[in-house]
């Protein structure tokens, strides 16, 4: 459950009343008139009716500019109600559009703070691979932001949104390409490069690779949309990304061009699977735009991406069949 606060002139007041109690709010009541004639509204609402609500308000006061929406997050309501405990086996998205992309935009931002964090943890995956140890690379994975440019990326497409994905772009290969810069000169600065097992594992794809980085972005996306932590999916969406691009920087820094090249594969179809599972996730939620034009052009953007990441894919999962069983 949570609060919808909507702050607008009182002529229409009557009008939010009645699409709260349209759209299944729990309750709803008014605040006191303010000074410059702004009264506010505050609805209580569970979360599979949410979006009905905020879809609506944006239509009927989206044009005026003295009027606000805003979202309070609740702790408890109490007495505890029948609808919020059926609310929790909603199988949709119970996490607005809005909120998603509030919370996935805040991870695209190209900022000092992203690209030290970007530093630090390659440096710290790059030790873990050259020391042969999976605890230190975990560790690396922790503090790694690569999760947010991908979601981003999978949002933007979603929601037709052009700005996003193109932020989200820039921000994931910003982010790749300081990590693999920063593993290039450790590997040629490095006094002995060991091609231990988990530098080895990172130079070779497979059908377990592509599983692997599936189910990384479609966990990512159900714990965004039914606004559980994902904390956990961004470390694996890390291990997805990150130490492959650090075996490509370490690989190409001690001149081993053909285990290069096979940690890029890996890498590339950790990027197109991840994209892609996230894409089609958002689709089965039901996440898209709001009005009918933008939900067109959104829905043919969506499609037409799916089309390129499977096609991507495809030729991905070939390259690799040539490397393996004919080059």
């Amino acid at each position: 459950m949570k609060v919808v606060e909507v702050i607008t002139r009182e002529g229409h007041i009557e009008a939010v009343r009645r699409l709260a109690r349209e759209s299944g709010a729990s309750d709803h009541w008014l605040g006191p008139v303010n000074e410059d004639e702004r009264q506010a509204v505050r609805i209580l609402i569970s979360p599979e009716h949410r979006q009905q609500l905020l879809d609506a308000l944006q239509a009927r006061l989206g044009s005026s500019e003295e009027s606000r929406i805003l979202v309070y997050p609740l702790e408890i309501a109490l007495p505890r109600s029948e609808e919020t405990d059926e609310s929790s086996g909603s199988q949709g998205a119970v996490t607005t559009r809005e909120e998603l992309y509030n919370e996935i935009h805040a991870g695209t931002r190209l900022d000092g703070t992203f690209l030290l964090l970007v530093f630090l943890s390659t440096i710290v995956a790059t030790i873990g691979l050259l020391e042969n140890n999976p605890a230190v690379i975990i560790g690396a994975m922790v503090i790694a932001p690569l999760l947010g440019p991908n979601l981003a990326l999978a949002l933007g497409t979603a929601l037709g949104d052009s700005r996003l994905m193109w932020q989200a772009f820039k921000t994931g290969v910003s982010g790749l390409s300081l990590a693999l810069i920063i593993s290039v000169a450790i590997g040629k600065l490095w006094p002995s490069v060991s091609y231990s097992h988990e530098v080895l594992s990172r130079t070779e794809a497979g059908l377990d690779t592509i599983a692997l980085a599936f189910a990384s972005g479609a966990a990512a996306v159900i714990s965004l949309t039914t606004g559980l932590s994902s904390v956990l999916v961004g470390v694996m969406v890390a291990v997805a990304l990150l130490p492959p691009t650090a075996v490509i920087g370490m690989m190409i820094g001690q001149g081993e061009w053909q285990l290069a090249y096979g940690a890029t594969l890996l890498l590339l179809i950790n990027i197109v699977s991840v994209n892609l599972a996230a894409k089609l996730v958002f689709m089965f939620k039901g996440v898209k735009p709001r009005t009918w034009l933008e939900k067109q052009q959104a829905r043919q953007s969506m499609m037409s991406y799916i089309f390129i990441w499977i096609l991507s894919l495809i030729l991905l999962v070939t390259m690799i069949y040539v490397r393996q069983y004919i080059g």
